[in-house]
């Protein structure tokens, strides 16, 4: 999947890791296909659709409402990775994947995650710098 200059690193990587689970999940049992299968198809696209909603959202320090609902989309993007790593490593006990294949989810999960983690943080150092610039910016315009 190629980069595009305005698109996050971390959007990238779950776009791949979706393509790589739609792909590997198209050949699998039909007795999981609505089951685990299906679970896990519907997890990895929603972690791909609650970082587009995160992203989409402006922020500024003075749109606390703005922060909180990026905030509430990035948490939920992590969590739904989470359990996307639980149902492939359950997927991959039952035989509905195979183990090389569960390995590989558990990887690029892995690697999403620290670039989730990573872009939460930089958020909150985002939020604290624009709240200490606009604590200077008020207490500068007042007489003392």
């Amino acid at each position: 999947m190629a980069h595009t200059q305005s698109e996050l690193q971390v959007i990238t990587h779950a776009k791949n890791l979706c393509s790589y689970v739609m792909t590997i999940t198209q050949k699998s049992p039909k007795q999981f296909r609505f089951s685990l299968i299906g679970r896990m198809q519907e997890y990895v696209l929603n972690v791909v659709e609650e970082m587009y909603y995160a992203n989409d959202i402006y922020v500024n320090p003075a749109s606390r409402a703005g922060w909180a609902q990026r905030q509430a989309h990035q948490r939920k993007a992590m969590s739904t990775l989470k359990l996307l790593s639980y149902v492939a490593q359950l997927s991959a006990e039952q035989g509905a994947i195979q183990q090389k294949q569960y390995e590989q989810i558990s990887i690029q999960t892995y690697n999403t995650q620290n670039l989730m983690g990573a872009w939460i943080m930089s958020d909150q150092k985002r939020m604290s710098s624009g709240k200490q610039i606009g604590e200077k910016t008020q207490k500068g315009s007042t007489p003392e």
